[in-house]
């Protein structure tokens, strides 16, 4: 009877280590932002003109990357 407590006890704590370790991989997923062009140098242009450029943002990371807030500089 004490072997199969034995048993059973070693088979529960193998499957609690296996849900924990499962759990803690998928914590391990992360953004990782990637930026190809930092800054960009608008040409001189006239008052009132509109200028406009595109800046990539890239996710190079395993999770969903959020963008919250752009500034400006």
């Amino acid at each position: 009877m004490r072997s199969k407590f034995c048993l059973v006890a070693a088979f529960a704590i193998c499957i609690a280590f296996s849900v924990a370790v499962s759990f803690g991989a998928e914590n391990d997923a992360a953004p990782s932002v990637f930026f190809p062009e930092t800054h960009y140098e608008f040409p001189p242009v006239l008052e009132d003109a509109t200028v406009m450029h595109d800046f990539v943002i890239q996710n190079k990371g395993n999770a969903v990357l959020n963008v919250d807030r752009v500034k400006t500089g």
